[in-house]
Order: structure tokens, then C-alpha cells, then sequence
């Protein structure tokens, strides 16, 4: 248990550093990386304006993060429990996978899919 937990820590710090590392590029440089859907088609993904979202929760400027990404800006809070609860599961019992975890990440999965469709009839 104390490995997995170990080998939790060690993933946190390597997403940390990374996305810290990212955050001050794009704020130093004002260059992201691009969305290839967007760059094909013109549309907007489901995922368009992570980045700047972000960037405006570091500075606790919540309606500029809502306004980058409404929907995963409002499924923050189940993302993080589904993330808390499959680091839950991992550590305690050494299973990857959980049903009330997958459950939640379907739903996420269908409301990005309404959100992307709607966001570009709009």
C-alpha cells in the first residue's frame, strides 16, 4: 500500500510540475497548444479553452474560467471526486478500475458531447 501510495505522489508531482511548466510558457510566451479539431473543422472541441481556463482559476478569476470552458469548468467538482476516488481505490486495494468512478466518467463523457455539439450551434 505504501508504494501505491508512494507512486500516486510521485504522478501528482510529475502533472504539477508539468502543468506549472506549461502555465508559465503560454504566460510568457502567449503561445498554446493549438486544438487540431479546431485547426480541421473550424469547430470548437469540447475541450477548446482548457488552457485559458487554467491559466484564470490560477488567478482566481472564476467567471473568465467559466466564460474559456463552461462545461468542464462546471464538472471540476465531480472531476476531482472521480480523480480522488480512483486514487482511493488504488492505494487502498491496488484496483484501477471502479464502478461508481466509471459511471461518473461516462456521464462526463456525454455531457462534454452535448456541450461540444451545442457550443458550436450557438
Amino acid at each position: 500500500m505504501a508504494s501505491r501510495a508512494k507512486k500516486v505522489t510521485f504522478g501528482a508531482l510529475i502533472l504539477f510540475a508539468v502543468g506549472a511548466l506549461y502555465a508559465l510558457f503560454v504566460t510568457l510566451t502567449h503561445k498554446g497548444v493549438p486544438c487540431v479539431f479546431n485547426l480541421a473543422t473550424g469547430l470548437k472541441c469540447p475541450g477548446c479553452g482548457v488552457s485559458r481556463m487554467c491559466l484564470a482559476l490560477i488567478k482566481f478569476d472564476f467567471a473568465a474560467a467559466f466564460h474559456a470552458n463552461a462545461a468542464i469548468f462546471c464538472l471540476l467538482p465531480l472531476m476531482a471526486a472521480t480523480a480522488g476516488r480512483l486514487i482511493y481505490v488504488y492505494i487502498r486495494y491496488g484496483a484501477l478500475r471502479d464502478k461508481a468512478s466509471e459511471i461518473a466518467v461516462w456521464i462526463m463523457i456525454a455531457v462534454l458531447l452535448v456541450f461540444g455539439v451545442v457550443r458550436n450551434i450557438i
